[in-house]
């Protein structure tokens, strides 16, 4: 067990400055709500012996319990405990938050400087009752064999999960993550805050893939902040399928180094009862930085908001932000805001979205080669999913599918 360490003075008084003020997007959470503690847990050396069903509910989020060998790495927080960490290769740290602050005095340094304490109401309450969360880190030079997994479970009902996690990627290294965001099968409600910090230092990489895995009632708001150093490069990959009751997230990242490069690849479906209010901002301010953000969106019912903005503050920089949406089934809505803003002469920065419905012809031009109607438009739906990332190692990539190959069944 790690004690908490104690925030400094300055990021507390900004925090409780900051309870009362509002997100600056979409629907208001009352924190009050929620209770914030919860019993500590007992380290599991085996996870894979945890009960079936949190087991079960890990897998549909991309994390792997029974043969972790092709893991370079594995942390599990549940509720407020890590119960599980195990870094497998050398030059790779995975510990927990609190763990990590007690063994680096200079771990405090980074924290609060790539997100806001007072960014809101929500970052706020994370610094003032922060459970945990996860480090991980690449050392100089270091490079993951396969990717690490983290695991962030809401077992208790009606708990405030809050956790600050920090990714450093040091200078020349690669790192590829897999995150899994779930909750125990039962349809309670919950509330999870999680503030994430990414610095990418010279010439490292970061591929960072995250599988949401909600039900119905849970209330979810990430904020996250990545810092890109020269020539390092920042891939994100964002897949939510499954049913939440409110996702708001839009994190930035900020392309400080020449040549800095950060990616955004969404995949969002929203079944009856969600609202999703997601997007993803980045600042290109080094020479030469690139940005793309694209969106894929499906409504079966829910609300989706996507936004996207790419802001060009230095000479040769390119972005382009890309949205594209689906309307399956009568209710829902799909509300595109693209956002472009330059700042001086020389930049390439585009944008384009569009929100629709499955061509008919497309349907009748699959069915007349021997598909149902049904068929049809899975198939249709598949390849309207189907994003290709360059860079993406190829274990990310596979579980980037697989998770969508589950997901589809169900939305169909």
């Amino acid at each position: 067990m790690h004690k908490k360490i104690e925030s400094s003075k300055s990021s507390v008084d900004k925090a409780r400055a900051a309870l009362s003020k509002r997100a600056s997007l979409g629907e208001d959470i009352d924190l009050e709500k929620y209770t914030q503690s919860a019993e500590e847990l007992p380290y599991q050396d085996a996870p894979s012996q945890l009960p079936d069903e949190t087991r079960e509910q890990m897998m549909r989020a991309g994390i792997t319990l029974g043969d972790d060998s092709q893991r370079s790495g594995t942390i599990i927080q549940m509720d407020h405990s890590v119960i599980h960490s195990l870094a497998r290769q050398e030059g790779i740290e995975v510990m927990g938050t609190n763990q990590a602050l007690e063994k680096y005095n200079w771990l405090s340094n980074y924290f609060w400087k790539a997100v806001a304490v007072d960014s809101d109401k929500y970052t706020a309450h994370v610094e003032l009752n922060q459970s945990n969360g996860y480090f991980i880190r690449a050392l100089p030079g270091s490079k993951t064999l396969y990717p690490v997994q983290a695991c962030l479970y809401l077992a208790k009902s009606n708990l405030a999960q809050n956790v600050h996690n920090i990714i450093i990627a040091e200078e020349g290294s690669e790192l590829h993550i897999i995150t899994g965001c779930t909750t125990a099968p039962r349809e309670e409600p919950g509330l999870h805050l999680g503030v994430s910090e990414f610095y990418i230092k010279r010439g490292a990489k970061v591929s960072f893939t995250m599988i949401h895995n909600w039900t119905p009632e849970i209330e979810v708001r990430p904020r996250t902040g990545i810092i890109v150093e020269e020539d390092g490069v920042f891939l994100s990959n964002y897949v939510i399928m499954k049913p939440v009751r409110s996702l708001q997230t839009n994190p930035m990242a900020r392309c400080v180094g020449d040549n800095a490069i950060a990616r955004f690849n969404s995949i969002l479906i929203a079944p009856p009862g969600s609202t999703m209010d997601l997007g993803s901002q980045v600042i290109l301010d080094g020479k030469g930085a690139r940005t793309e953000i694209i969106a894929r969106a499906i409504t079966t019912g829910g609300n989706i908001i996507s936004r996207g903005y790419i802001e060009g503050n230095a000479p040769e920089v390119r972005g382009h932000l890309e949205c594209r949406g689906l309307i399956l089934q009568g209710g829902g809505t799909i509300h595109a805001i693209p956002e472009l803003r330059g700042m001086l002469a020389g930049i390439d920065l585009s944008h384009e979205a569009a929100v629709g419905k499955i061509a008919e012809e497309e349907v009748e031009y699959l069915m007349m080669r021997g598909l149902t109607p049904d068929e049809a438009t899975a198939t249709i739906v598949r390849g309207f999913l189907r994003i290709d990332i360059e860079g993406l190692p190829p274990e990310l990539n596979l579980e980037l599918q697989r998770a969508v190959e589950v997901s589809q069944k169900d939305i169909m």
